[in-house]
């Protein structure tokens, strides 16, 4: 059992969840999803997130899809799979924290539990439980206080993580996320982080020492490219890249629901899946903000293969 996330995240998607067009589950275009994620050479994956409509799957739907995944990922050294565990309850969440480990996750996201509000306390005690029931598998700390309105702070994250080694690593959805990054890795111990929110503010980020961004998945080749550049000592060229797609996703990112809705017509037009539909309550685009889409997938036509509008 791994202790360490494998290698440096880099650009980790989470996984969209395709439905057909009656709201049944696309159990064939979630393959697709996976095997056309995997081929762009990312080096992780997480599932379920937001940007899976997890909170609209059945729990028999989200075990299935897990199979799916994990039969993809199963026996490969150069690719992560990291579970994610969003139960409010802590008897819940350890439970579906043990049932990941035991299908194969080799890490877990874990978001901490927000209905009802919480004390600091009480949130603290249901990560500790989560973390001692999965240790020593690596764990994520999702932070997304605007979806979740849990407050934490860099010290009491880092008091956690010294009690509870295999917490390894925070996806940030602060905002700015920079402020948070750069508190964590004075930590003791120091956090790595990745940054969330559709890696709306990426450049600061990474100038602040994130270790990769967790956007969703159906133009992940965009979010590689700007990954590159940076890294390979361009990164004017990615802040330009960068400045190219904040239109995009700093529209799309004003709701989760419509960046969800979409990323699903985005993948239905790179023909991942047979349709664009999402569970209700949803966000159902109008016909400005799928003109918006027809413009993203022309300005990026080169480096999304096979979209169509």
């Amino acid at each position: 059992m791994p202790t360490e996330l494998p290698g440096t995240p880099g650009v980790s998607p989470v996984l969209q969840v395709p439905f057909l067009s009656d709201g049944g589950l696309d159990e064939a275009g979630f393959d697709t999803v996976v095997a056309q994620v995997l081929g762009t050479g990312v080096r992780s994956v997480m599932f379920p997130g937001f940007a899976s409509e997890y909170h609209k799957l059945y729990d028999d739907e989200r075990r299935r899809l897990l199979e799916i995944l994990l039969a993809h990922t199963r026996g490969r050294d150069d690719v992560c799979a990291i579970v994610a565990v969003h139960d409010h309850g802590t008897v819940a969440a350890v439970r579906r924290a043990r049932e990941a480990v035991e299908a194969g996750a080799d890490a877990l996201n874990l978001l901490p539990p927000h209905f009802l509000s919480p004390s600091r306390e009480a949130v603290t005690a249901h990560l500790a439980a989560v973390l001692d029931a999965v240790a020593p598998l690596p764990v994520v700390l999702q932070y997304a206080p605007a979806q979740t309105g849990t407050a934490l702070d860099a010290a009491t994250i880092a008091a956690l993580a010294s009690a509870h080694p295999n917490l390894r690593m925070v996806k940030v959805e602060s905002q700015p996320p920079h402020r948070l990054v750069e508190a964590l890795a004075r930590g003791n111990p120091s956090l790595p982080a990745v940054i969330g929110y559709a890696g709306v503010q990426l450049p600061a980020a990474l100038e602040a020492g994130a270790v990769g961004v967790q956007p969703g998945c159906t133009f992940t080749e965009i979010y590689q490219e700007i990954w590159d550049l940076h890294h390979g000592g361009r990164p004017q060229e990615a802040r330009a890249l960068h400045a190219r797609l904040l239109p995009y996703i700093s529209t799309w990112m004003q709701h989760v629901e419509l960046i969800v809705a979409a990323e699903k017509l985005i993948s239905f037009r790179r023909g991942w899946q047979s349709s664009d539909h999402c569970r209700a309550p949803g966000w159902v685009l109008d016909h400005t903000e799928r003109a918006l889409v027809d413009r993203f997938l022309d300005e990026f036509a080169d480096l999304l293969p096979g979209a169509v509008k």
